[in-house]
């Protein structure tokens, strides 16, 4: 079902959600949490799709604010709420909620999508594209256990990293990362296989592609080794080669859905590590609300540090030279895991 609502209050729009579940018999109960998607015209029929499939793992009542800021003088006077209501087959498993604020009034979304709220459920904020540089200090972000951005959407999708490192605050997470957890856990079991040693990495992947950066940089932390980032045709992450004590260590994936780990003294093994739907990375993103301590470790070491020789951070106080003191595969396993 489908309510279309002109000129309007959040006060109506929550009076039209109760008539439309009461017309079609179906009850409040069984939603986790709201989603506020906050996009623009043309990206908001995918960033819609993605929120209602990944509303069949977790049931919610998704906002997406639309905001068409008016540049006129006459602003004040032009401000309004339209709004959508989408209640059954329309929405998913949850409830939908468009709204498109005109004039002044897009300058406090806050205020519209606030009495929309869920009672006593999580609220998790994602901005498809364009994300604000602090969301944790965004009025809409700041209603929010749980901030998602993507880098990838970004006109400089490397320097967006460095941004996001700047204002970290926990609860924030990128769609770039949430990319890189099935080559995390991959390469985290494959050091489990071998009680080695890693001396130097290498993360081969296409230009400005976030992922490639942010597994670079999980590698450099957790491993406190060098790892070094080149390029290649993609899409987009396409090899990692670890250099152990007792051989090299390959995950290449070249086709963007099946690849191969090469490990020394066993025969190459194919494992699908397909590229994945922005419907499957935002479900997971919903499975945990809690803060990602790995990816503010692994966002903060900067992309301008890899390649260096990383000492380990014990190394001083122990006398131990870098080599000495590297590590294996124990924070690897554990990091991979969010």
């Amino acid at each position: 079902m489908k309510i279309d609502l002109t000129e309007t209050t959040s006060s109506k729009i929550n009076q039209a959600l109760v008539s439309a579940r009461r017309a079609i018999g179906t009850p409040a109960i069984g939603m986790v949490l709201t989603l506020v998607i906050v996009t623009d015209e043309e990206n908001a029929y995918d960033a819609l799709k993605s929120a209602g499939d990944a509303s069949r793992e977790h049931p919610s009542r998704i906002i997406a604010v639309i905001k068409r800021v008016s540049r006129s003088p006459r602003s004040r006077r032009d401000a309004r709420l339209d709004a959508e209501v989408r209640v059954g087959s329309d929405a998913g498993t949850g409830e939908t909620v468009v709204l498109r604020l005109h004039g002044e009034l897009a300058n406090h979304a806050q205020s519209v999508v606030l009495p929309l709220l869920l009672p006593d459920a999580p609220v998790v904020v994602w901005w498809p594209e364009a994300a604000p540089a602090d969301p944790a200090k965004d009025p809409l972000g700041a209603l929010a256990q749980r901030r998602i951005t993507d880098a990838y959407s970004a006109e400089q999708p490397s320097a967006e990293l460095s941004v996001r490192a700047k204002s970290y605050t926990p609860g924030d997470t990128d769609l770039s990362w949430t990319r890189i957890t099935p080559w995390r856990s991959m390469l985290a079991a494959a050091l489990d296989q071998q009680a080695v040693d890693v001396i130097s990495a290498t993360v081969e992947g296409e230009s400005e592609n976030p992922s490639c950066e942010l597994l670079a940089m999980w590698l450099a932390d957790r491993l406190q080794v060098p790892v070094e980032r080149t390029m290649s045709g993609g899409p987009g992450l396409t090899a990692v080669r670890m250099e152990t004590g007792s051989g090299t260590i390959v995950l290449d994936r070249a086709d963007g859905s099946l690849a191969t780990l090469s490990m020394v003294g066993q025969p190459d093994r194919a494992v699908a590590l397909k590229r994945r739907e922005t419907a499957e990375l935002l479900a997971e993103e919903l499975r945990r609300l809690d803060p990602d301590n790995t990816y503010e470790s692994s966002v903060k070491f900067g992309v301008e540090r890899l390649g260096e020789a990383a000492k380990p951070k014990n190394a001083a106080a122990s006398g131990q030279t870098a080599p000495a003191a590297k590590k294996t595969a124990a924070p690897a396993k554990k990091a991979a895991s969010k």
